[in-house]
């Protein structure tokens, strides 16, 4: 009888058992003779089909295909007044990763589809990880959580048939008139940009920065690529997707293969503290943007992506990114957006990944010295602390933290428990930006590129109710776009397709 052994190739081992034994074979399982039923007791062969049949951890519901990069921060200008944060102070060097994403497709979809760019960063810094997770549009579709889960449902597929609708998604938007802005960044250039390297990025939120004599700022974070604004025409992405749905992830992969490596420039809007309980417009509200001429852009500094992932897994698939993961010196606010998000995120992460997510490399900080976390075993728990205490406070001499008194990245909350939207500030509307962004920032050319495109999404499926309340959504945007909208699609509405796959 023979003895089971790896077969090396040239001066390699051969294969291992998960448990580390050399496998019997990767050719052949083991069988009654050579045409008979394939026997229990073949574990190699059972151990490779169970695993194989969990390889796959379920895929993000949002922000599902995407692909990214490991890079530098390097601070470059004194911000030091604002925030104490360690790797916003002069001269810092920070690692990080940044994963790039469209939000509505699946894993397989194409990348050049029309829609919001996800721009999720990790920076492993020395005080712990900080992660900011915004998209390549400074605002978004909502501002209360409650109705995330709703949204990105209308994003997907349709539970009877499982195709996408623009008819859903019209529906949503319509009902849903706070998401006019995005919406419109979307109808532009911004839904379809040429590569990941030649489009911005933004924090999206307000976030608070304190510095390190107590006093506090709200501040949105901006990154301006270095490689110039690049956009596909509807046309260019179509072709794409077709000819290759993984355009974006081969393209940043191999720029940074070849040595060209990306860069973006790293500024902040700062308001004063005070400024947000009266400004024109609702500072927290994700809806919203601050204009530069109110709050003007303050350089930071740079960061670079230097280096591809060794497994894409590993440190991509696997990566676990939450705005609720901060550093001493920066803090949350009131936007209601990222408060739910400061939850979801990680408990999304711990459904996804598992438990101890945490613990992966990709997910580790680097931080000096030891972890001392009270978070305790669970699944898949790798880091321990042995015999410690696994309770605070203890007499065991294991450390404990024990703040007591205001926090120093709080603000004041006052008023009674109530279900409602942000209390308007003097300028707040659910339109007002939007049209701004169509009469000042696009030019004719843009405009007539959005007539275009809104006009093709709404006459493919969108059903007359919902196309009624479209028309009149555009209207409010602009009254001149919407209606240059309402003539190109009451023109083609004896040429409307049948229901089917839309853009998102």
């Amino acid at each position: 009888m023979s003895t089971p052994v790896s077969k090396p190739i040239g001066d390699a081992i051969g294969s291992t058992t998960g448990s580390g034994a050399p496998a019997a074979s990767d050719r052949n399982s083991l069988t009654v003779g050579a045409n008979g039923p394939i026997l229990l007791h073949d574990v190699h062969f059972l151990e490779q089909m169970a695993h194989f049949n969990r390889e796959r951890v379920p895929e993000r519901s949002p922000h599902a295909k995407g692909s990214g990069a490991f890079g530098v921060l390097q601070v470059t200008e004194d911000v030091s007044e604002y925030t104490k944060a360690a790797l916003f102070q002069k001269g810092a060097s920070t690692e990080m990763l940044v994963r790039f994403s469209t939000v509505a497709g699946e894993q397989g979809s194409p990348d050049t589809w029309r829609d919001v760019r996800g721009y999720a960063m990790r920076f492993y810094t020395s005080e712990g990880n900080y992660d900011i997770v915004g998209n390549n549009t400074p605002i978004f579709f909502l501002r209360d959580p409650i109705k995330f889960p709703h949204f990105i449902r209308s994003q997907k597929r349709l539970p009877d048939s499982g195709l996408r609708s623009n008819q859903m998604q019209w529906d949503f938007w319509t009902l849903n008139p706070e998401s006019a802005h995005q919406v419109t960044y979307v109808m532009g250039q911004r839904g379809l940009p040429r590569t990941w390297r030649h489009m911005n990025g933004y924090g999206s939120h307000t976030y608070l920065w304190v510095n390190a004599g107590g006093e506090k700022v709200w501040v949105k974070y901006h990154f301006h690529t270095e490689q110039g604004l690049e956009f596909f025409t509807n046309a260019e992405a179509a072709a794409l997707a077709g000819e290759d749905a993984d355009f974006h992830r081969r393209d940043l992969f191999e720029a940074i293969a070849r040595g060209e490596h990306p860069s973006w420039r790293v500024s902040v809007q700062v308001m004063p503290y005070a400024d947000a309980a009266d400004y024109r417009f609702n500072p927290f509200d994700l809806t919203k943007v601050w204009p530069h001429a109110d709050y003007p852009l303050i350089p930071v500094g740079t960061y670079t992506l230097t280096r591809n992932p060794d497994n894409f897994f590993a440190q991509i698939e696997q990566a676990a990114f939450s705005p609720g993961n901060t550093v001493p010196g920066i803090g949350l606010s009131p936007d209601k957006m990222l408060l739910g998000r400061a939850f979801a995120y990680n408990d999304a992460q711990r459904n996804r990944i598992g438990t101890n997510f945490h613990q992966l490399p990709v997910n580790r900080p680097h931080v000096d010295g030891q972890l001392n976390t009270y978070l305790f075993d669970g699944q898949m728990a790798y880091e321990h602390t042995g015999n410690a205490a696994v309770y605070a406070p203890n007499s065991t001499g294991r450390p404990w933290s024990d703040t007591i008194g205001p926090a120093d990245d709080s603000w004041e909350a006052d008023g009674e428990m109530i279900r409602s939207a942000y209390t308007l500030h003097s300028e707040d509307d659910d339109f007002g930006q939007a049209g701004t962004l169509v009469r000042h920032v696009w030019d004719n050319a843009q405009r007539t590129a959005a007539v275009d495109q809104i006009a093709g999404s709404l006459l493919d499926g969108v059903h007359e109710e919902v196309l009624d309340r479209a028309l009149q959504y555009w209207k409010d945007i602009d009254a001149d776009l919407g209606g240059r909208v309402e003539h190109a699609v009451r023109k083609g509405v004896a040429a409307q397709p049948a229901e089917g796959m839309g853009e998102a």
